[in-house]
């Protein structure tokens, strides 16, 4: 079931939202090269908990860190830790932030130091699909009509979307209903109302989109060995252009 929220819940989350993209701010100064995960991980959760909110991943299902740090060929849930960063590097930084009892999801990925134009044209393209798909997050649309629109402009650029992992319904709990791949036909699914919370985003690899999970049955890998991006933002459905709730 799909849960509507009212516009005092989706002013809540604007602020969850805001919280976390302040986050991702703090993450884009930090990042340079020797800098570790871990640094990042510790100085993102000091923040969080110091605008009095929760991060949202730490202890989630057991995972041990605030945020997902995932670096090169690493898809989604990276856990921080003693790696440095190297120049060339690329690395997807998820956060989520609970505040006043609401989720604000949002994810970016960053290059570190000097990266190839092949890293930086994914980068771009995975950020670009995330607005091609918002531009169907509308009243009166389905749902995969965004799911659709995303798988099209990332394949145009010979990339492809990861089907193992997807966007889903976001509120009081990180994942909701429903579950929204980032690939399919149109016209599937749901009609779009106003009230409806989603988490769009899109993973993109640069090679095939088969993936495989490490052993610490978190981390999720390329299975070619090939880079991953991933962008993701928290919106609602409005009686006009969705509204992008983890924003500045």
């Amino acid at each position: 079931m799909i849960i509507i929220k009212s516009d005092r819940e989706i002013e809540i989350m604007k602020e969850a939202g805001k919280i976390a993209a302040e986050a991702h701010k703090l993450v884009s100064e930090m990042i340079e090269v020797g800098i570790t995960t871990k640094e990042l991980d510790k100085e993102v959760e000091n923040f969080i908990r110091s605008r009095k909110a929760i991060p949202t991943f730490k202890g989630y299902q057991g995972f041990p860190a605030s945020i997902c740090a995932s670096i090169n060929e690493e898809v989604v849930h990276g856990i921080p830790g003693k790696t440095k960063l190297k120049d060339g590097d690329i690395i997807s930084v998820d956060i989520g932030v609970t505040y006043k009892g609401y989720v604000g999801d949002t994810a970016k990925t960053y290059p570190v130091g000097k990266i190839n134009d092949n890293a930086k044209n994914l980068i771009e393209i995975t950020r670009k699909s995330f607005y091609e798909g918002i531009k169907f997050a509308k009243e009166g649309y389905r749902l995969s009509d965004i799911s659709h629109a995303i798988q099209k402009c990332v394949e145009k650029e010979g990339f492809s979307v990861v089907r193992d992992f997807v966007g889903h319904g976001v509120g009081r709990d990180m994942h909701e209903d429903p579950q929204i791949p980032n690939f399919g036909e149109p016209d599937k699914g749901p009609r779009l109302k106003k009230g409806m919370t989603f988490a769009i985003e899109p993973m993109v690899n640069e090679g095939k989109y088969h993936v495989l999970m490490l052993e610490n049955n978190w981390t999720v890998i390329t299975r070619d060995r090939k880079l991953s991006s991933h962008y993701e933002h928290s919106i609602a459905i409005t009686d006009d252009e969705p509204c992008i709730l983890t924003s500045l």
